[in-house]
């Protein structure tokens, strides 16, 4: 998949909170390594880095639009590292104190085996702290992948389909309670207002066309894209009307995950 950093960083503001939420809920002093997976475009690795600013952070993400957004707004900062990797095939070259990954996990399949795998990474008494969207029951995940597929998308679209990327709860806690000394497991409903836009599009889609909706166009020609989104955006209308201003309330929930490895 190809990023904008633009086009995400649109509702920065939004996309940070629960970014910053998670960082404030990482209980360590003096963290000296941390390791970003699925960086984007290193906004929250700046973050992290005022919060600890003697740590070396390493940033992760396997688009290269992303990383030199990330690139240019750190350079000449010593501190930062920025590796271009498939978030599934990323292995540390020794244990990072904070492994940390803020709305990226969900991309990535078998979490099973995928979280027990990152957290091994993690070195004693150090944390995994990861935030993910759990919103893939609200009726906007729901109207895409009603659309992609609808018999004229479903041959190239279906493969984009993931109903349930991201586990219950408990699951997490299972899977990782082995090897913690603590698991702290929440999620959240945020009750965004997305402003009206000046380009009539619905504010959904336009959140949605700097993440969800990134694989689903990419797949189709620019024709058969804008008829996609056309008929996308018909849904969203009604399942999220606008107010009077054009904006929207739209509710958005976040699951949260922090382990602490046990000290060995």
């Amino acid at each position: 998949m190809s990023w904008d950093p633009n086009r995400y960083l649109q509702y920065e503001d939004a996309r940070l909170r629960p970014a910053l939420e998670l960082v404030a809920r990482i209980a360590l002093d003096a963290p000296a390594t941390i390791a970003d997976l699925g960086c984007g475009a290193g906004n929250v690795a700046q973050h992290l880095a005022r919060r600890w600013p003697a740590a070396r952070i390493e940033g992760v993400d396997g688009d290269e639009a992303m990383l030199a957004k990330a690139r240019a707004a750190t350079r000449g900062d010593a501190r930062f590292a920025w590796t271009q990797c498939d978030l599934a095939a990323w292995r540390p070259g020794f244990a990072v104190d904070v492994l940390y990954s803020n709305a990226a996990l969900h991309w990535l399949d078998d979490h099973a085996r995928l979280f027990p795998r990152l957290f091994a990474h993690v070195a004693p008494g150090g944390v995994l702290a990861v935030q993910m969207p759990g919103n893939f029951r609200a009726p906007s995940h729901q109207a895409l992948f009603d659309v992609a597929t609808l018999d004229r998308w479903r041959d190239r679209l279906a493969r984009h389909v993931r109903r349930a990327p991201v586990a219950p709860l408990a699951q997490y806690h299972a899977w990782l309670e082995p090897l913690a000394a603590a698991v702290d497991l929440w999620a959240t409903e945020y009750h965004q207002l997305l402003p009206g836009r000046a380009d009539g599009e619905h504010p959904v889609v336009a959140w949605m066309r700097g993440t969800a909706l990134v694989p689903f166009v990419e797949s189709l020609d620019d024709a058969e894209g804008r008829a996609f989104v056309e008929a996308l955006s018909r849904r969203i209308d009604a399942a999220y009307p606008r107010r009077r201003d054009g904006s929207v309330l739209f509710p958005f929930r976040r699951i949260f995950i922090v382990a602490v490895r046990a000290a060995g």
